[in-house]
């Protein structure tokens, strides 16, 4: 047994693109099994993370092995999260019918999200290592790496914290809104770009155009808004 696995894993590790491939199949799987489930656990992002995870220590291949491959996809982060802005430019007349509340509401989001974190990081003892690291866990990852980077964080704990934060708020932000009596399109993409970055977008967008387009407006401006503050909250914990 040891040694077909061994030799799968040599197989494997020959095919420069065998990480883009898991990657994308995992995804699709867990894409199809949210659809036919219904499942709210069933985040394709967590599925298909555990399914990629339980294949490379399966076969017994390295991180750096599968990430040969798998880092293709990265190069697609930027652009995907810079195609949010169509929908956003489609709604642009309701931008300018709530700006007032959209500045409110993101900057609300932002800072309860930091102070959250400096009120944990106190309460579990975490050193200023670790709470520049969670600081930029409610932005898209493509700008909280490179926050956490600059201000000393570990940044895959950063990429961690941040995954995490969009899973849970794209599984419970429907539910919690509806708890809240949160009904406003417009609140809705609001509160969970704000809080749960892309992963929550996308969870906008299946409610609706509006909250689609509030919840990407949402990721630019907190990310803006958390490159101003974690240089300023940083030297809270040393």
């Amino acid at each position: 047994m040891s040694t077909i696995r061994d030799s799968i894993r040599l197989i494997l590790e020959q095919s420069q693109y065998f990480g883009l491939v898991l990657s994308i199949g995992a995804y699709l799987f867990a894409c199809w099994l949210k659809k036919r489930t219904g499942l709210a656990i069933l985040n394709p992002l967590l599925v298909s993370a555990a399914l990629i995870i339980a294949c490379i220590f399966g076969v017994g291949m390295d991180y750096e092995t599968y990430n040969k491959g798998a880092s293709y996809l990265s190069w697609l982060l930027t652009p995907a999260t810079v195609c949010l802005a169509i929908p956003l430019y489609k709604q642009l007349h309701l931008l300018k019918e709530h700006g007032d509340a959209v500045v409110l509401g993101i900057t609300a989001g932002v800072v309860t999200s930091a102070v959250s974190v400096f009120l944990l990081c106190r309460v579990l003892g975490l050193t200023h290592t670790h709470y520049v690291t969670l600081l930029p866990k409610s932005i898209t990852t493509a700008i909280g790496m490179g926050v956490s980077e600059e201000a000393g964080g570990i940044v895959t704990l950063t990429v961690m914290s941040i995954v995490l934060t969009g899973v849970l708020g794209n599984m419970a932000g429907e539910s919690i809104l509806r708890l809240a009596r949160i009904h406003h399109p417009v609140a809705k993409g609001l509160a969970l770009g704000t809080s749960a970055h892309a992963v929550g977008t996308a969870k906008a967008l299946e409610l609706g155009e509006i909250e689609g387009a509030m919840s990407s407006l949402s990721i630019a401006v907190a990310g803006l808004m958390t490159v101003i503050v974690v240089p300023l909250a940083a030297n809270l914990i040393k």
